[in-house]
């Protein structure tokens, strides 16, 4: 709850806190907090003590509803004014931790410099991740750690800012994936009046974006499953209601001849794959290489022609089907440099610092949480070890209906996250990016389009 300090603060302030705001935070945090959002204009988003609009005036337009919910009286009554002309923004007298609205009914939420003020932040994070939706976002921006004291005084702040890792593991709590807290690069600055001189304070803030998970794994390994039983020969999902694959013409566009005259026919009958992330991996006789998601194992049998005996190869897949058909072309093949291993992406059965290579092929967009995903990666690479992905991404958030479908995740389509947010997970995992490569864009409606990246980085 907004302790009493903190209401009578906010009464005081609330007709002249638009031009008090300007000197304390700009609007670069505003816009940061909306850029990571990925909003459409189908959207529902609430803004969590939303003080008198700034952060809602910035989203009405770009979205079909905006919640504005705070719990003083005089700060609501003023963002009212502010924002009379904006007729899909609601106004909610209430408290951070009784969020007076329906579970799941949100699209994004976002709390802009209101959780310092916040009696019990990780109860607030846990009632604003109940009102999300699943695979919806929560966006907090906030200060960092300080020891500027006499803010608790002067302007009534319940926490000194917070460390980094802290809100990392409140999101965890909370059930989020692909958690990244990264700086704004902005300044929340103040001036004390009542110390004996004068101080001014100048503090860091940050950023934190979680997503609330939606489970798909079920479905996933049932749709692979079911590939690996018939046999598909190309870089689509099996039509369960058709009964067949996708066009033959469809078959390993991203693969040289050569390449493929040298691996297993039955491996390249069964490739799932969105590019070809052997061709920029550079692999040198000796390495060793995981393949995440490895399903019949065309890019383990390709890695392994590449790093010789001397050299070893990885594949991993949670699909049994699909395991049991990598293990027997293996050995029918003679592949002796080439191991299949039960397991997920996002908790990798290796040991950690043992990979110079980590290849995966269409894969991440299907896991639930890629942050976890890519830490997992980083955890065994070698330093200097190199991650070669492809995979879809897309150039807004999933619609709604697409993400409600879990045959359409199953099918690389619905789990593909927009391409900044996908580069920042790599990044908040302790990745340096060194190279992208796009193709083209298909639009998958009037705001998203979906499209295929290639991408390399470096521990």
């Amino acid at each position: 709850m907004m302790t009493t300090k903190t209401n009578e603060y906010f009464s005081k302030v609330a007709s002249n806190w638009d031009q008090l705001r300007k000197g304390f935070f700009p609007e670069a945090i505003r816009d940061l907090a909306i850029q990571k959002a990925y909003l459409r204009p189908d959207m529902i988003v609430a803004d969590i003590g939303g003080g008198t609009g700034f952060l809602s005036r910035g989203m009405a337009s770009l979205v079909q509803e905006v919640h504005l919910v705070d719990g003083s009286p005089d700060m609501l009554s003023q963002a009212q004014k502010n924002l009379s002309d904006w007729l899909n923004v609601h106004y909610h007298l209430a408290d951070g931790l009784r969020i007076p609205l329906p579970d799941q009914s949100m699209d994004a939420v976002l709390a802009n410099m209101y959780l310092h003020h916040c009696a019990d932040p990780l109860g607030s994070i846990l009632e604003m991740v109940r009102i999300l939706k699943p695979n919806g976002r929560l966006i907090i921006t906030d200060m960092d750690s300080h020891t500027y004291t006499w803010l608790k005084e002067e302007m009534a702040d319940t926490w000194l800012g917070f460390d980094r890792d802290q809100i990392r593991e409140w999101f965890q709590k909370a059930g989020l994936v692909n958690i990244f807290v990264t700086c704004t690069d902005q300044s929340c600055c103040a001036s004390s009046a009542d110390q004996p001189v004068q101080e001014d304070a100048k503090i860091s803030t940050f950023i934190a974006v979680g997503t609330k998970r939606m489970s798909r794994k079920q479905a996933v390994q049932e749709s692979y499953s079911m590939v690996a039983e018939k046999g598909c020969k190309c870089s689509q999902i099996y039509n369960e209601e058709e009964n067949n694959c996708c066009p033959p013409q469809a078959k390993n566009l991203y693969y040289q001849p050569d390449q493929l005259s040298l691996v297993p026919q039955e491996a390249g009958d069964l490739s799932l794959g969105c590019g070809n992330p052997t061709a920029m991996a550079a692999l040198k006789p000796g390495e060793t290489v995981i393949d995440i998601g490895s399903g019949g194992g065309l890019d383990s049998f390709i890695a392994a022609n590449k790093v010789g005996s001397t050299g070893k190869v990885i594949g991993v897949d949670m699909t049994d089907a699909m395991l049991d058909r990598a293990t027997k072309t293996a050995k029918k093949n003679g592949y002796s440099n080439v191991e299949f291993r039960k397991g997920e992406a996002e908790n990798i059965p290796v040991a950690d610092a043992v990979a110079d290579v980590i290849l995966s092929n269409c894969v991440i967009n299907l896991t639930e949480d890629k942050g976890k995903t890519f830490k997992e990666a980083y955890r065994v690479l070698k330093p200097g070890g190199r991650l070669e992905i492809s995979d879809t991404v897309t150039t807004k958030s999933m619609p709604g209906l697409l993400l409600a479908d879990q045959h359409q995740w199953a099918a690389c389509v619905s789990g593909s996250l927009p391409l900044p947010e996908y580069q920042d997970l790599i990044t908040e995992a302790g990745f340096t990016i060194i190279k992208t490569k796009q193709s083209a864009v298909t639009p998958i409606d009037e705001f998203t389009g979906i499209f295929n990246v290639t991408l390399s980085a470096i521990k």
